[in-house]
């Protein structure tokens, strides 16, 4: 009974040292809090978008592939610069085609 008893208490103290060991290790098991309603770690500037930043883009993966809203987001933005380029370059052609018949 008592090696018994010697035995478990020597296994207990084996897992405690393992497990504190652990924790120093690889940490507490802390997770990041969940993100606010909508919000989303993909990030793109506040305007002027280049190409580079299109091709940075990284997108979280849900079950079956990568989370849609995020997707819906990166495209509205990347769509509206596009038409503000496009606007631009249309009035600065019909500045160009001004002078030119002047």
């Amino acid at each position: 009974m008592t090696t018994a008893l010697i035995y478990l208490v020597v296994m207990v103290l084996v897992a405690a040292v393992v497990f504190l060991i652990a924790s120093v290790v690889f940490g507490r098991g802390e997770e990041l809090p969940a993100l606010p309603p909508g919000a989303s770690p993909t990030r793109l500037p506040a305007s002027g978008i280049t190409a580079d930043d299109v091709r940075e883009v990284r997108f979280q993966l849900v079950l079956r592939g990568y989370k849609m809203s995020e997707v819906d987001w990166v495209l509205r933005r990347v769509s509206g610069e596009l038409d503000e380029l496009r606007a631009e370059v249309t009035e600065l052609r019909e500045r160009l085609a001004e002078r030119e018949s002047s």
